[in-house]
């Protein structure tokens, strides 16, 4: 195979399919079994004859669960690897069902077609407690795949991975492939299934001293009908589950062989430097670009309309070059929007819509009555700006465009959306492009947006060429899909006893999730919570734990508000708005415990708690924070964290550190500004990251409270971040912040 058709494929570990397959229960190709999950009625297995991909042009076979002839087993994973540890958590939960040797387990994520849709998240996220009987499982699972693949859905994001696909799909394929294994073993054995035991990829009956390995019954299980609802472990019979185990992707991530979307290498590659308008809408008006046709090594240069692209045999000479055109754009509407002007429209849609104006989100209770009555009466705006994604791996592309058909090389968040985005930007149809999925070098939602797909394909179709397309940083910096700047305003209401009596918020947008401004959590018998759409030429996008980043913030530090006003400790406070939930409390209280919350501080220190469920998981936090210096010190983080059951320890924790380092960062700098509709920040000198010298320690601890509904890992550990810092600084200050990021305010 060529460098172009291999170069998604790390050694051993990770494999990629590029052309289309089918679902099927099962076929022989090679000496493997091949695994997948039967879906509907009229898609019997015994109709379908795919092949597994062991070369380029072979047809695929879309499943779960392969063994090799070697009795390796490999997991097919429907999401994408950035760097969370979804390869790895997902194949601990197949292998453990399946009873799989780790030490032979492999991963292959699986490719871009539309039977490869994210079923198990549509599922989990329009229905997840439904369960049926397992005559109607097929039908009930047929339908969700259907209404899915209508969306073109196959995501990774909003820790879906493990608490929809690990759940639901990867644990019901290992089960399932269990199963047919014993059933295949024995008839060949002729004896009881129930006598048979499976462990480390054998099969074993203890009575006849008879032992093989999976492969031996390859076929004859692909012979087995599917079960539509095989058993699943009890937690007490978890193997693999729960524990530490080293990720699949680091090895390579280490030795340097992992390869990633801008590692691409295509034959006759020439590479691309673009420039877009800078304020969203403007198109190329003229462009002088006789200093960049002079230059060496430039092969063409491009007006696309809303960019410019210079093509060159390399990406230093492309970009070097495109630094001399001399562009203009036509105007905008948002010529003249600066960011104060932005955030008072903010203000001026709020005031508009009043007491009872606005969308209302969740309503209970008689929020005015309960309000006016009140012994003492809170109201808090806070705000938040703009924030960038300034993923490591910058934003790229390579594409090949000739002879009705593309190829696409990147990594991406959502492999199905980018091809299809491909076909459009090349004019063919779905199956003429052939996309490549990659590692990502980081992701947090902005790489399941195509812009960077679209334009490497325009490019391509246009000069014939194969080219990689790579944004400088400072492309990446001024055109991002942005986290979006907010305005959230609240009134609180405290009887003579410092209870909360009612709850009122009005906030501007809402992205997702929907649950975001809520807090069903909260015992407060009167809350009203709306929205007002206010419109702005950015782009959004999501951005890691999307809304909650900014409602955490909000709602956290306005709970602090209350409890100050009341009289009452923080920590105190939460457990009486707690109290009657046990799981939630018990996550708050360990976080007190964690952090020695009654202990004494020196001068100049505090402590602040923040308690922020979301994605499935309860997480509750406390941030040290030294104030005696002229900025503040984030000392440690201490976090209390239920999803549900965690699968992979190690990775959770990274996770929740991950968490850390990106809320800390947009607590301390983060903050994307515009003047006359373009955006300021370019690079990391005004757009500033977390030093490693500013990361404080983090010390974590898990509860496992519910293993039947898992939670999330990669978004649920920002939000708490934010309001844990800021409640900490008023602790230790007596300065409320109300705005972020920090670096606006002096502390000298």
């Amino acid at each position: 195979m060529s460098d172009a058709e291999t170069m998604a494929d790390s050694p051993k570990k990770k494999g990629k399919w590029t052309r289309r397959a089918f679902i099927g229960a099962g076929v022989v190709a090679g000496g493997a079994l091949v695994i997948g999950v039967a879906v509907r009625p009229g898609n019997p297995t015994d109709d379908l004859s795919p092949l597994l991909a062991s070369g380029a042009g072979e047809q695929l076979l879309n499943a779960w669960v392969k063994i090799g002839a070697d009795n390796v087993v490999t997991a097919i994973i429907p999401h994408v690897e950035m760097g969370q540890g979804a390869f790895t958590a997902l194949a601990q939960m197949l292998a453990d069902e399946m009873d799989a040797d780790w030490t032979k387990v492999e991963v292959l994520e699986s490719p871009a077609i539309d039977q490869y849709v994210s079923d198990s998240i549509g599922r989990e996220f329009i229905a997840p407690n439904l369960e049926v009987p397992a005559i109607l499982e097929p039908t009930v699972a047929g339908g969700f795949l259907e209404l899915v693949q209508t969306m073109g859905l196959q995501i990774t994001g909003g820790s879906f991975s493990v608490r929809a696909t690990g759940q639901r799909a990867m644990r019901t394929a290992g089960a399932a492939a269990r199963e047919m294994l014993v059933a295949a073993a024995a008839s060949e054995w002729n004896v009881p299934a129930t006598e048979i035991a499976t462990e480390d990829s054998m099969l074993i009956h203890a009575k006849s001293g008879k032992s093989e390995p999976f492969a031996k019954f390859a076929t004859a299980a692909a012979a087995q009908s599917l079960p539509a609802k095989p058993k699943l472990k009890s937690p007490e019979n978890y193997k693999l589950m729960g524990k530490p185990l080293a990720r699949h992707d680091i090895p390579g991530k280490v030795d340097g062989t992992a390869l990633f979307g801008i590692d691409a290498k295509v034959p006759g590659m020439k590479y691309a430097a673009v420039k877009a308008a800078p304020v969203i809408g403007a198109t190329v008006a003229s462009m002088d670009a006789s200093a960049a046709k002079a230059m060496p090594g430039v092969l063409q240069i491009l007006n696309m309309g809303n960019f410019v692209a210079v093509v060159a045999d390399g990406y230093w000479q492309a970009q070097q070059a495109l630094n001399t055109i001399d562009t203009k754009y036509t105007q905008t509407e948002a010529d003249d929007l600066n960011l104060n002007g932005l955030f008072a429209r903010y203000d001026s849609y709020l005031n508009d819509a009043g007491d009872d104006g606005g969308d209302t989100e969740t309503e209970e209770g008689n929020v005015t009555d309960a309000f006016a009555g009140a012994t003492t009466q809170v109201e808090a705006e806070y705000k938040v700006p703009f924030l960038a994604h300034a993923t490591m791996e910058p934003m790229n592309c390579t594409a090949w465009v000739r002879d009705g058909k593309c190829d696409v090389w990147a990594g991406h968040q959502s492999p199905l959306g980018a091809r299809k985005a491909a076909a459009a930007a090349a004019e063919l149809d779905f199956d003429d492009v052939n996309y490549h999925n990659a590692y990502l070098g980081g992701g947090f939602g902005r790489r399941s947006e195509n812009d960077n797909i679209e334009m490497a394909v325009r490019i391509a179709k246009a000069t014939g060429y194969p080219v990689k397309m790579i944004w400088s940083r400072e492309e990446d910096t001024m055109q991002d899909h942005y986290r979006p700047s907010a305005t959230s305003r609240f009134q609180g209401g405290l009887d003579a006893d410092g209870k909360a009596v009612s709850w009122s918020n009005i906030h501007t947008h809402l992205f997702d999730p929907q649950e975001a401004p809520t807090v069903p959590y909260y015992n407060i018998a009167n809350h009203k919570i709306r929205k007002v759409d206010v419109p702005t030429h950015l782009r959004f996008g999501p951005w890691r734990s999307v809304d909650h980043s900014q409602h955490g913030f909000f709602i956290e530090s306005f709970v602090d508000e209350m409890a100050h006003a009341a009289g009452k400790d923080g920590y105190a406070f939460r457990r009486e708005l707690l109290a009657g939930s046990e799981r939630h409390l018990k996550i708050l209280d360990l976080a007190a415990k964690m952090s020695g919350w009654d202990q004494p501080l020196p001068e100049k220190h505090g402590r602040g708690i923040a308690f922020v469920p979301s994605f499935g998981s309860i997480i509750a936090q406390v941030a040290e924070v030294d104030m005696s210096g002229t900025k503040p010190k984030v000392k440690k983080i201490y976090v209390a964290a239920d999803a549900g059951f965690v699968v992979n320890p190690d990775g959770f924790i990274a996770q929740m550190e991950s968490a850390i380092v990106c809320g800390l960062t947009a607590t301390l700098y983060g903050e994307i500004s515009i003047k006359n509709g373009a955006v300021q920040q370019s690079n990391f000198h005004d757009y500033q990251m977390l030093r490693i010298n500013e990361m404080p320690e983090v010390e974590v601890q898990i509860i496992n409270g519910d293993h039947k509904r898992l939670g999330g890992g990669g978004e649920p550990g920002l939000p708490p971040l934010a309001p844990a810092v800021t409640n900490a600084i008023f602790a230790a200050t007596g300065t409320r912040i109300r705005e972020l990021p920090l670096s606006k305010h002096s502390f000298a």
